[in-house]
């Protein structure tokens, strides 16, 4: 059984994203979680003794919030309704980030999935503040679905890499069972900048084929001077349909989302993209 939380604003864009959800997991066995985070727009007293549900003090924040997630609810059984599925509903008094933390605690969550803040001109789709801090701060694999983006049948899957970690197999979990859902082959990329594999390197590419020798997989390389760039412009060459990343302090995506004031992040990809914590130490 895997469960896999959905944060909500009740928007277009993240009704498209429970949309890609229930049909991208409509043959597993799966618990949703269905967040919605408010705060109050003024400060109040009885929140500190518990909130509404303990003062009995009507709040509008609440009520929309659980309005909001029986609408969605009613929604998904309607359109979706799946036996192989449970549907739970999460309303929270809290910042998105800290509750989402919580509940990978308290609920076991092996997924987030939610949506980018949404798309602007033909190219660059933007990650709202939400996305970016739940990237930042959150422990378990993230699959961001674009604004608008229609599920597809995932055949080819691209992971990015520089072989400077130390892999471990729990942190690839979710790329690996995804390639075993569709039979999807995963393509390795690492852009050459010019130089050689160290021996570390070496020895982190070895043990990253064993760790997928599972699944159908393939190794490449393409010469480039920056990554993101090398990157983008392979996708545009080679169609995918879904890109796995590792996010590390100081990796290529860690360095596109650290932007002082700025709301949000340009990011030209238009197919899902699956971010994955790396936990393991840099080699050189």
């Amino acid at each position: 059984m895997k469960t896999i939380l959905i944060p909500t604003d009740f928007s277009k864009n993240a009704w498209n994203t429970i949309s890609f959800a229930m049909q991208f997991l409509k043959a597993e066995r799966c618990t949703f979680y269905f967040l919605h985070t408010y705060t109050p727009a003024f400060y109040r007293m009885d929140y500190v003794l518990g909130g509404p549900e303990f003062s009995a003090i009507p709040d509008k924040g609440v009520d929309a919030s659980l309005s909001g997630l029986e609408k969605t609810l009613e929604a998904v059984k309607e359109q979706f309704g799946n036996p192989k599925h449970i549907y739970e509903t999460i309303s929270a008094f809290n910042v998105l980030t800290d509750e989402i933390n919580e509940l990978i605690e308290t609920k076991s969550i092996d997924l987030i999935i939610m949506g980018t803040q949404g798309a602007s001109g033909t190219k660059e789709i933007f990650l709202g503040t939400n996305t970016v801090h739940v990237i930042r701060k959150a422990t378990i694999p993230i699959l961001v679905i674009p604004s608008d983006y229609e599920y597809n049948h995932i055949e080819k899957i691209l992971f990015t890499t520089d072989y400077k970690s130390k892999y471990h197999r729990n942190e690839l979990y979710a790329a690996i069972e995804i390639s075993k859902m569709y039979n999807a082959e995963i393509t390795v990329l690492h852009v050459k900048e010019e130089y050689e594999l160290t021996k570390s390197q070496e020895e982190n590419k070895t043990f990253l084929g064993l760790c997928l020798a599972q699944v159908p997989y393939e190794f490449k390389e393409e010469k480039g001077t920056f990554m993101p760039d090398a990157i983008i412009n392979y996708l545009e060459d080679h169609p995918y349909d879904l890109l796995v990343m590792m996010n590390r302090k100081h990796s290529f995506f860690e360095r596109m989302l650290i932007r002082q004031n700025v709301d949000q992040i340009g990011f030209h990809v238009q197919v899902p993209f699956l971010v994955i914590p790396d936990t393991s130490k840099i080699t050189k």
